[in-house]
């Protein structure tokens, strides 16, 4: 699995804190899938995080309106290349549970494997068709949380993992990922001192 990882690894994509840059770590994927593939192992049995894996530079990017209101600026985070590596494998981790136990609705479509917001699309409109053919009267409400990923509580998001049934050792290992994370804001090259984060998710 990581020697894949290496080989998919997106050379575009920026560097975070440690400077360690994706096209290195692709064209030495022979060479590093060993090392790396022992050290995640040890980093899940031993439920320990690296540092530099917790570490994020946040650069605004402008969505839309005045470039000059700080709102209307997406905070993009650069993390660590390698730690996203290890965030890939823990998500495999999850994902299969949460999968093999079925915890959650069909209904989903958002971060699903295979749907988009065009199957969600579709479902929608069979079963608003299908209400309409019956002759029955349909509501909807469309619901949008402001800076979702932003507000997640990482206690809330523990005990909800907790109680679905994840393995104790990927669930102390997310639980120590998010406890150590700090950011930094980084503004044309220029960087603010460190910040500990205590909610919210990275988006990167």
């Amino acid at each position: 699995m990581v020697c894949n990882l290496l080989h998919h690894l997106d050379t575009h994509k920026s560097v975070g804190p440690d400077g360690i840059p994706p096209r290195v770590l692709r064209e030495l994927a022979e060479v590093l899938t060993k090392p790396l593939a022992f050290i995640y192992q040890q980093s899940w049995l031993t439920r320990e995080v690296s540092v530099d894996w917790r570490l994020a530079n946040v650069m605004p990017i402008h969505k839309k309106g005045r470039k000059e209101d700080p709102g209307n600026n997406r905070p993009v985070s650069l993390t660590s290349v390698l730690g996203k590596i290890m965030e890939q494998i823990i998500l495999s981790a999850i994902t299969w549970h949460i999968q093999d136990n079925q915890v959650i609705r069909p209904s989903q479509h958002g971060f699903m494997k295979g749907r988009s917001w065009l199957t969600n699309l579709i479902s929608f409109y069979d079963k608003v068709t299908l209400l309409v053919d019956e002759g029955k009267a349909v509501d909807v409400v469309y619901l949008d949380i402001s800076k979702a990923f932003d507000t997640v509580s990482h206690s809330i998001l523990l005990e909800k993992l907790a109680a679905h049934g994840l393995d104790g050792h990927t669930l102390h290992w997310v639980k120590n990922w998010l406890d150590g994370w700090a950011q930094r804001i980084v503004v044309n090259g220029v960087k603010s001192s460190w910040w500990p984060v205590t909610r919210g998710v990275p988006q990167g």
